[in-house]
């Protein structure tokens, strides 16, 4: 008898929205689009290697949003969609996951260095940034590096428009990084 009151207490509460990214599309890179690419995990701290959505209201802290979650772990989410920018604006569509059984000539390895909702004076921007290295397998050398960096401003800080504005700094993201790895090979 006991059990009863906490399932229904359970029932009562309403599910977490969840959200999700979007992958950009109806852009071209460059490049001859030879090799294969694959894409390792990003590299993501403990603090955004979570489906929470990260929030920064002051310099050095860390909260989440309360109202919203991401659909899957944001290093997870990540992969598939800088996996589908390749495939969506790019020459080169020969582009996997490690272990689906290709012998890639090139890999990108990218770091979440922040991807959340910043609170300045001016309001909630959402800042997207990434560290990628494009490496020879072959060789195993980094052939190149770079960081990427958008900012947007949010319209609120709820789920909506704290999504909203992380999925649109991060399409500018994604697609710097797609033309600039485009052209190295």
């Amino acid at each position: 008898m006991l059990c009863l009151p906490l399932v229904l207490a359970a029932c009562g509460s309403a599910p977490t929205p969840t959200f999700n990214l979007s992958a950009p599309q109806g852009f071209t890179a460059g490049g001859r689009g030879d090799g294969q690419l694959v894409v390792a995990p990003p590299y993501a701290l403990a603090a955004l290697n979570t489906d929470k959505i990260y929030v920064e209201p002051a310099a050095g802290q860390i909260a989440y949003l309360g109202d919203a979650q991401w659909g899957d772990s944001l290093p997870s989410l990540l992969q598939a969609r800088i996996i589908q920018s390749f495939e969506n604006g790019s020459r080169l569509k020969r582009v996997a996951r490690p272990g689906e059984g290709i012998i890639a000539d090139y890999q990108l390895v990218t770091d979440i260095r922040m991807f959340g909702l910043r609170i300045t004076p001016e309001g909630p921007v959402a800042v997207v940034e990434l560290s990628a290295k494009l490496i020879g397998n072959q060789s195993g050398r980094i052939l190149a590096a770079q960081v990427f960096k958008a900012q947007v401003p949010a319209t609120g800080s709820s789920g909506p428009e704290a999504t909203a504005a992380l999925d649109t700094a991060s399409d500018q993201v994604l697609v710097a990084m797609v033309r600039w790895a485009s052209g190295k090979f």
